[in-house]
């Protein structure tokens, strides 16, 4: 792959022409630049001089086309050896530059996957989400974490894998709680020996493989021989081993001639896009999930799928059977991308009848209904906005609403939370914590700390986001035009100075809430600079939507107080010790079992283990020994 980027200094069509003539007739990626020097599209071409030269013509060209072609001032290429590189390459530069007249791929996600990883002499079962770098088997994916959390817990049960860290399992010198309660067979104290433990490991392999009757039948032969022979115990735990296989296999639906499969389909309407897709592994439904790419209008169906799979397949293992609602132009070139990816043959198909075309319209019917109830809740929100914009007294309906509010207990972990709000309801995706800095502050100085999170919220917006910056995954402005504050007139004075001192170009307006008597909901009032403190009807839709967004606030910062303060609760004291770093907290912790014990051990012991020095052990040994 060679990269061959000219420069032209003029836009539009004769930018284009110029380019044109010094074309390779070979495979390529083309990217279009604007006057900026933004990247406003990618695209692949098996030639690329012949695809460019479509551009010299807009007339022939869709409006969405002609527009591009007007804003374009340069052009870049990279010439690949076949299409479907290019179309791989294609699919990674529109995913990471996110051309604004590319169909882009919103809300893209990690789905999780079960791991057993075989990097220990004793494999663990846990849960894994990201790049593949351990070392094992890997199960998936699965469209929910909650379904992952769901199916571990019962696959623990049936075949008492360990799912401890590595050095929780090296400490260990009686068998945990897990053991106890038959979750795990305990080979960290060879409560089970190693090689019957690797048994178990393969049988959950091939029950996770689809090879579920095998491993049925075998524990199922297993029960009966430990009956006859007497053995009770062992029959009641292979008993409880079976119900947990059954409670995962009726977890989802089945598949009668479908293994492994990727169903996708797509809608439209209102010039919106969702595209549903359900994961079929071992002939079982392991979930799905709607994704709303953005697209122009003007598009069809199939070239916003087309466009979709390419995208989606960069960061997802591709299985051997791709379903999908509508035939694509590309389909044989797609094929051949992902086989290539996969390292094996991947097939796609637009079934027409039978259990595959069930699953795709089931699909399908998921997408139009996902779509309707976005479409529906867009038309509340839009009229709830609309409402803020009118009882507030704001010139043009919010795009963006930021909420705030802070957390602590006496001043300890403090920390501030915003919560964002706009067209389509709360964007958690732009949720941000503060944990207050600021030492000087008394205990308990609410001011002080709206202070400091307002002063650092709005000092980044400043020097980071120009006026009319947005997200281009979700079209959010990065400004916002409504902030509530959890809080009366001191509070909304203590913003009044952060403002000031900070000169904002763009106008912002400044909300504060203030809890009605006895914290009544229903009876807030809000101050606003230049208006008296007012209320609102008490059964006004606009009050409800109001106390919503304050009680998410409510909710955020405390979640995330709690969650710090937990941290804090349960932080181990070598930690605490400089120098101390994960490899020789590890081998203090494998060594005396526990932080209480490196704390009670001599200078003699502390100096045998491995990785400590002499200087080390007497830093040790001062910290937990200082009286």
């Amino acid at each position: 792959m060679s990269d061959d980027t000219p420069t032209a200094p003029r836009a539009g069509e004769d930018v284009i022409r110029a380019f044109v003539r010094t074309l390779p007739a070979s495979p390529g990626v083309y990217r279009m630049l604007d006057a900026a020097g933004e990247v406003i599209y990618v695209g692949k071409a098996r030639s690329l001089k012949a695809r460019v030269t479509n551009y010299t013509r807009p007339e022939a060209n869709p409006i969405r086309i002609q527009r591009m072609i007007a804003v374009t001032h340069s052009m870049e290429f990279v010439r690949t050896e076949t299409e479907s590189e290019a179309l791989l390459l294609e699919a990674n530069l529109i995913k990471r530059l996110r051309p604004r007249f590319n169909v882009l791929l919103r809300d893209d996600k990690s789905f999780p996957y079960i791991l057993i990883a075989t990097d220990h002499e004793a494999p663990e079962l846990v849960k894994h989400r990201g790049s593949r770098r351990r070392q094992g088997h890997y199960f998936g994916p699965f469209a929910s974490a909650t379904a992952v959390a769901r199916t571990i817990a019962s696959l623990q049960k049936a075949f008492l894998l360990r799912n401890c860290t590595q050095s929780f399992y090296a400490a260990r010198q009686r068998p945990c709680l897990q053991f106890q309660i038959k979750r795990c067979a305990g080979p960290c104290t060879r409560e089970i020996s190693l090689e019957d433990y690797g048994g178990l490991v393969d049988e959950a392999k091939e029950f996770l493989s689809g090879k579920s009757s095998k491993v049925r039948d075998h524990m199922q032969r297993d029960m009966n021989i430990a009956a006859e022979a007497l053995d009770f115990e062992r029959a009641a735990l292979l008993r409880d081993r079976l119900s947990a296989l059954a409670l995962i296999q009726s977890q989802g639906e089945t598949g009668r001639t479908v293994e492994e499969a990727d169903v996708f389909a797509i809608h439209h309407e209102a010039g919106q896009f969702c595209v549903q897709v359900f994961f079929f592994r071992n002939w079982q439904n392991w979930g799905n999930h709607a994704f709303r790419p953005r697209a122009d209008p003007e598009l069809t169906d199939a070239e916003v799928l087309e466009a979709f799979i390419a995208q989606f397949y960069e960061g997802h293992t591709p299985p051997r059977l791709v379903l999908l609602s509508h035939e694509l132009a590309e389909a044989a070139l797609l094929t051949e991308a992902l086989s290539s990816r996969l390292g094996r043959k991947v097939t796609i198909e637009i079934p027409q009848r039978g259990e595959k075309r069930d699953l795709v319209n089931h699909a399908l019917n998921n997408a139009r209904e996902a779509l309707g109830r976005q479409l529906a809740e867009g038309a509340n929100q839009k009229t709830l906005l609309e409402g803020v914009a009118d009882i507030f007294g704001l010139d043009e309906v919010p795009r963006r609403i930021e909420v705030y509010d802070n957390s602590h207990i006496s001043g300890t972990n403090a920390v501030g939370g915003m919560i964002v709000a706009g067209e389509e309801g709360f964007s958690k995706k732009h949720y941000r914590t503060f944990n207050i800095k600021n030492t000087e502050l008394s205990p308990g100085d609410d001011f002080g700390m709206m202070r400091e999170v307002l002063t650092r919220r709005f000092t980044r917006l400043t020097t980071e986001s120009d006026d009319d910056a947005e997200d281009e995954s979700t079209g959010m402005p990065d400004w916002p035009d409504v902030v509530f504050i959890d809080g009366g007139a001191g509070q909304l004075s203590a913003v009044r100075g952060v403002i000031a001192e900070l000169n904002l170009q763009k106008e912002v307006i400044f909300i504060g809430i203030a809890k009605g008597e006895e914290r009544d909901a229903g009876r807030e009032k809000f101050f606003m600079e230049g208006r008296e403190a007012f209320m609102l009807p008490h059964r006004d839709p606009v009050l409800y939507y109001v106390q919503r967004l304050r009680d998410e606030a409510h909710r955020f910062a405390i979640g995330t107080h709690r969650a710090k303060r937990k941290k804090d609760q349960i932080k181990n004291p070598l930690d605490e010790i400089e120098g101390i770093g994960p490899t020789r907290k590890r081998a203090l912790l494998n060594h005396f079992g526990s932080a209480k014990a490196v704390g009670r051990a001599s200078l003699t012991d502390l100096e045998a283990v491995p990785t400590i020095s002499k200087a080390m052990a007497l830093l040790v040994y001062d910290h937990f020994n200082r009286s």
